[in-house]
């Protein structure tokens, strides 16, 4: 963050006001080559976009892609973004650890763009906090803090109508711009460039209610029927009747909560993986004897796509809950340090058990098999 701490740069710009910080990262010059972005973007797993402007029309198409598909975009203005390639590519997943003074539980992925000169994906504002850290090439920035937002009729994205720039800025290899939720920004490639985009998680109160609702849901244990043994002779057979009514209140006053409930549901969902990631388990696993014999000489990490956070004597990983005692949770933790490599001793024998589960759902894998 340049001269700044961490702590300065929370209390004085963390979702209240931009920062541009040169020569945030000294030397950086981008984890792949725009080739390499290419294949990548062919990835079954992967979720890419084009983004491609002619004619004055905006349109947006889907990966995988081919290298057809980039053939024929000469004669309009595009970009390539892929999202997730902290998934593939374990320097992508080490960049994402020089933020951890944000907390793991807040971070979305980091999003790769390419574009080639006069390329970009429009003036637009985003619900999320977004470092933008310039790769190869060079890339404008323009930012507004009040700005009409009013979006372009039938556009594929969410493209402001009009937008005036309130300051600019160019960002070189190295360079890096936090923005804030909801400032509308606009880049524009100067040349073939990159540009690397951690992004933060910030969910709706609509969605956080609707998955807490759909939590407890899966979690409800209710006995019993609806019943009326003393149903009394209705004049309008249409009506729902007050008994009836007063019924089914009853019944819905019994769904109840308590704190504990919320908090196994926030770290399951702040860990659930995306729709599009899967895990590959590993095609002849070891027996579980063999497993406790080998995590004491050979070094584990997490998979590049599981998403590890912990809370109080929880572990939660990829959607799951585990509770383990404080010493084997402080162990199991370090596993997000995918730059270590773990070696895991001294664990009882119920935490063996977990972590032989998370190897054997391919959560984890030893060091030198991890992509």
């Amino acid at each position: 963050m340049g001269d700044l701490t961490p702590k300065a740069f929370l209390q004085e710009y963390w979702q209240k006001k931009p920062l541009l910080v040169r020569n945030a990262l000294p030397g950086f010059n981008g984890l792949l080559s725009q080739q390499e972005l290419i294949e990548l973007a062919g990835h079954e797993e992967a979720e890419s976009r084009l983004v491609i402007f002619k004619n004055k029309q905006w349109k947006l198409k889907y990966g995988p892609f081919t290298a057809n598909d980039f053939k024929r975009l000469s004669s309009c203005t595009w970009s390539l973004l892929v999202q997730d390639v902290n998934h593939f590519l374990v320097s992508a997943s080490d960049l994402l650890l020089k933020f951890s003074f944000i907390p793991y539980a807040r971070l979305d992925d980091l999003m790769v763009s390419f574009a080639p000169a006069g390329g970009g994906i429009g003036p637009h504002y985003d619900s999320y906090d977004v470092f933008l850290l310039q790769g190869p090439g060079k890339r404008r920035w323009d930012i507004a803090a009040d700005y009409d937002d009013t979006l372009i009729p039938d556009a594929p994205l969410k493209i402001l109508q009009q937008f005036k720039a309130e300051q600019s800025w160019v960002l070189g290899p190295g360079d890096m711009l936090y923005l804030p939720p909801n400032y509308a920004h606009h880049g524009i490639a100067l040349d073939d460039c990159m540009t690397y985009s951690i992004g933060f998680r910030a969910p709706s109160h609509q969605e956080l209610m609707s998955q807490f609702l759909m939590y407890l849901q899966d979690n409800l244990n209710a006995d019993g029927w609806y019943t009326d043994p003393d149903l009394k002779l209705q004049g309008n057979p249409l009506e729902i009747s007050t008994v009836m009514r007063r019924k089914v209140h009853s019944i819905l006053k019994q769904i109840n909560w308590k704190s504990s409930d919320m908090d196994a549901f926030l770290g399951i969902y702040l860990t659930e993986p995306k729709s599009h990631v899967f895990f590959s388990p590993p095609d002849q696993p070891l027996s579980f004897r063999q497993f406790k014999k080998a995590i004491q000489t050979h070094p584990v990490q997490l998979d590049l796509k599981s998403r590890m956070l912990c809370d109080r004597n929880y572990i939660f990983i990829n959607g799951e809950i585990y509770a383990v005692d404080s010493t084997s949770q402080k162990i199991l933790s370090t596993l997000i340090q995918r730059k270590k490599r773990i070696i895991l001793n001294n664990l009882n024998d119920k935490t063996e058990k977990i972590l032989y589960q998370w190897y054997v759902n391919g959560h984890i894998r030893f060091a030198e098999h991890n992509r």
